[in-house]
């Protein structure tokens, strides 16, 4: 038989089973339900979901409150930085080296690798103090003395997840296994993008592989998919296919994408599926890319004292270009900026030893990162940026012995720091004397979403998204805003 494509019978034949599930949410069993949590008051939950125009979801949007940042840049270490060839000097473990770690510091413990019988290794680089703050950096960190001042050093982090990917998307996602949204996407949702022309949430990586984990780390989750991570390539084109194939002029190209839009926008009232508005905002934001991505990418432009103090070279793919870009999509009005860089996971095997192979990605990454800052606060852009640098864990204070001796995860005690949007410098943490644990200040991860949700503008328990019959935000049932760091 046939039937009419434009009738209502058509188009519920042609639903989705989660279309359909979906709209039964305004059905009567909802509508009772409602009835009877509203009899108890509880009907009119507080939020400050955005209200989202479908058809431009990416719409720059003003948060609830009054925001110190704009923008966020993560320069994300994957595999673990060790605090304590970094950041935290600890005499009494160089002391205590080779000993046997006490038991009660044992106790409840749980690591990744370690069989028990492991001892204390102390660390062998030598440390100062720096800038009127005093904070303790390593002779490995030598670019990182000049923003000491200007840097919030967060020396009492912890988290719950000890292995790779599951930690990393508990730092990026507030939960250990795939399905929930990054951070990156969340920051979006909320405020969408002040660019118009590029993505809203990019991601960049350099290093000898990717990170552990993969695109999950940078997934919209149950939001829509506007709102994912957009990977762009370090050399030649950012994205693959984007662009125009041989022979194909501007004014055919727009023709063809009015024509595929029509046919979108025709499937879309017909069905209702939410994804076709993305694959539409998709097509016309890779349309605009290629005129505003291939001048993004030409570093050739940038003054030569500004690629000697990133350590630039243009055409060559690294962290430091990464960081380069990352301050280049900021002017152009980029939301969420994360710079993925591996490898940190330092157990002592072949290319994680803790001596050249750990000096090497130090190496990469501290003058950029400084630079970073430093570009930022010149330009006037730190003021409203916020710029976090950290891994998903730190490293143990007993050392583990493969190829040559190393340190495992460890979730207990790590450094991380943030700089602008509003984070006041300084130090704040104190570890034990063989930095086992935190005994002042400490700052879980989930504290540390509550804390940068709040400097955008949003009160962490209030930006939710309903899913499944339930609205679910970043930091679920848990976090507190650190308010002690706050300018």
């Amino acid at each position: 038989m046939e039937t009419n494509p434009t009738s209502p019978d058509t188009a519920l034949l042609e639903s989705t089973r989660r279309q359909f599930f979906g709209r039964c949410a305004v059905g009567v069993g909802a509508m009772a339900l409602n009835q009877l949590l509203a009899a108890d008051g509880l009907a009119t939950a507080r939020t400050d979901a955005p209200t989202i125009d479908p058809a431009h979801p990416m719409k720059a949007r003003r948060p609830p409150r009054t925001a110190e940042a704009k923008a966020v840049i993560h320069l994300f270490m994957a595999g673990g930085p060790s605090q304590l060839e970094l950041f935290d000097d600890k005499p009494k473990l160089r002391e205590l080296h080779g000993r046997t770690p006490p038991p009660s510091l044992m106790q409840g413990r749980r690591f990744a690798f370690l069989k028990g019988t492991e001892t204390l290794l102390g660390g062998q680089r030598e440390f100062a103090r720096y800038g009127q703050c005093g904070m303790t950096l390593s002779s490995l960190l030598p670019h990182h003395r000049k923003i000491v001042d200007d840097v919030c050093w967060l020396q009492g982090m912890t988290t719950d997840v000890f292995n790779h990917g599951p930690a990393k998307l508990f730092m990026n996602t507030g939960f250990q296994t795939p399905g929930r949204p990054s951070f990156g996407a969340w920051a979006t949702y909320g405020l969408g993008s002040e660019s118009s022309d590029l993505p809203g949430f990019v991601v960049l990586q350099s290093g000898p592989r990717g990170p552990r984990g993969g695109s999950v780390l940078w997934s919209s989750g149950f939001l829509p998919t506007s709102f994912q991570g957009v990977p762009f390539r370090g050399s030649g084109e950012p994205i693959l296919h984007l662009r125009s194939p041989e022979g194909m002029t501007r004014p055919r190209e727009r023709a063809f994408h009015d024509a595929v839009g029509a046919l979108n926008r025709d499937r879309l009232e017909a069905t209702g599926d939410p994804e076709i508005l993305t694959r539409l905002n998709a097509y016309e934001t890779a349309y605009r890319m290629q005129t505003s991505a291939p001048e993004l990418m030409d570093l050739k432009q940038e003054p030569q004292e500004t690629l000697a103090l990133y350590g630039v070279t243009p055409g060559e793919p690294s962290f430091a270009a990464n960081c380069l870009q990352a301050r280049r999509l900021v002017e152009r009005g980029v939301r969420f900026i994360q710079l993925y860089h591996t490898n940190w996971d330092s157990h002592g095997g072949p290319g994680e030893n803790l001596n050249a192979d750990f000096e090497k990605v130090v190496r990469d990454v501290d003058q950029a990162s400084a630079a970073l800052v430093l570009d930022l606060k010149r330009r006037g852009l730190l003021e409203d940026t916020l710029v976090v640098w950290g891994g998903e864990f730190g490293r143990t204070p007993m050392g583990e012995v493969r190829n040559s001796t190393g340190r495992d995860h460890h979730i207990d005690a790590f450094t991380l720091w943030m700089a602008g949007g509003g984070i006041k410098p300084g130090i704040h943490g104190v570890t034990d004397e063989l930095g086992f644990g935190v005994i002042e200040g400490k700052v879980h991860v989930h504290d540390l979403h509550a804390t940068l949700l709040n400097q955008l503008g949003f009160d962490h328990e209030k930006l939710t998204y309903r899913f499944q019959g339930r609205d679910f935000r970043l930091t679920d049932v848990h976090g507190q805003v650190v308010k002690e760091i706050l300018a």
